[in-house]
């Protein structure tokens, strides 16, 4: 899809499907970009080398977490990928090594070699992650354990997998969330790799991560993005925190052009949010949520150039700037805006192909003046709808 000399794609999961949220074109100098630089002390990465009987052991005592939010992502693999793996161990074909974050309880998030981990802990110890075992099938090699399942194995065979070492590369707790994001974003470049928004899930516990869930989950919310919003990525997780990061943290809160880095601040400002605070942001957020469903319908949060064109994925930057304003405006506005709607429509429809406004959504949108851009220029718009009702 073309707009505007340039195409608007739009973002796929792991298996190739849209996921409703239009892929951020990044400026040619942004690429890895690193807002300050880090100093070497912050980091702390060990290398251990642990057979899988540890590691089973870790899961099954919940120091390793399988289960949350990544049982989606073990699934993806097949009953043949699995059993390739399965066959790999027991050819003593050395894995990948993986890599883990280590939270403040000792806990690891295993950030890449999830698919790896639970295929093992499906074939040998299953109920410790609530999967049905693991039947071998489609072996390239060792045709005679096709159709075997663990106890099939024999005695030798089960204590070669479990004496099986793997490597880890763990950044541990005393790591900057901000600099294990870098590290991890670096290396993140497998066939399964995460999101930025899995990996900001997975280097910031608390309980920004339950709010993020619920509230993407919120009636409000899924209207408003029409329900073309796709969770398996937790690209609705990364919408939600926008606007909790704008909302909470402020314009004057983004000083350096760093999303990845402000949404991690933002996760970690909403775990030191008191209860009471948090729910008048949610009042707010949900108020937002329905006026932009009234005024644009299945329209909301998406570049409306063309109708003849189809209809556009969720922007980001679009979402974050109109979702903020709106919440920032009292009751009565928002009514005035709902019966005004037609006048925002048009009005917003002729600011997308002004062109600063519309590079500021488009391209390098985490440059500090094109988050200012399009952040005023939606405040200005809906000041003016307002000062002419």
């Amino acid at each position: 899809m073309m707009e505007g000399g340039s195409a608007i794609v739009e973002q796929l999961d792991m298996l190739g499907h849209a996921t409703g949220v239009e892929v951020e074109q990044s400026s040619a100098d942004e690429g890895e970009k690193i807002a300050e630089p880090f100093d070497p002390d912050d980091i702390d990465v060990v290398t251990r080398s642990m057979t899988v009987d540890l590691l089973l052991s870790r899961t099954e005592s919940e120091m390793i977490d399988l289960q949350p939010d990544f049982q989606r992502r073990w699934g993806v693999w097949d009953a043949r990928r699995q059993s390739r793996l399965i066959e790999s161990l027991l050819l003593r074909i050395p894995l990948p090594v993986l890599y883990a974050a280590e939270d403040e309880d000792e806990r690891w998030e295993i950030v890449d070699g999830i698919q790896r981990l639970s295929t093992i802990a499906r074939f040998i110890k299953p109920q410790i992650i609530g999967g049905q075992p693991l039947i071998l099938s489609g072996l390239e090699y060792l045709h005679d354990y096709e159709g075997k399942d663990f106890d099939g194995l024999s005695s030798r065979l089960k204590m070669r997998l479990r004496e099986t070492e793997l490597i880890i590369h763990l950044i541990r707790k005393g790591t900057p969330p901000e600099v294990k994001f870098n590290i991890f974003a670096r290396i993140n470049t497998g066939g399964m790799a995460l999101s930025a928004q899995e990996l900001r899930h997975a280097i910031t516990p608390g309980r920004a991560r339950d709010l993020l869930e619920n509230w993407a989950s919120l009636p409000s919310f899924i209207r408003a993005t029409d329900g073309s919003v796709q969770p398996i990525r937790m690209d609705d997780r990364e919408l939600v925190l926008r606007f909790a990061a704008f909302y909470l943290l402020g314009l004057e809160g983004y000083k350096q052009p760093d999303m990845d880095g402000f949404l991690i601040t933002a996760m970690k400002a909403i775990n030191g949010t008191d209860d009471n605070d948090l729910a008048i942001m949610q009042f707010n957020f949900v108020s937002a949520m329905e006026t932009a469903c009234k005024i644009f319908g299945r329209d909301a949060f998406r570049k409306r150039f063309d109708k003849e064109a189809g209809r556009l994925p969720i922007n980001k930057a679009i979402f974050e700037a109109l979702s903020v304003n709106l919440a920032r405006l009292t009751r009565a506005q928002l009514a005035t805006l709902e019966q005004r709607a037609e006048v925002l429509r048009d009005g917003f429809m002729a600011l997308c192909q002004d062109r600063s406004f519309e590079s500021a959504i488009s391209q390098g949108t985490g440059d500090i003046r094109k988050v200012n851009r399009r952040f005023s220029a939606i405040n200005e718009l809906i000041a003016g709808v307002l000062a002419d009702a």
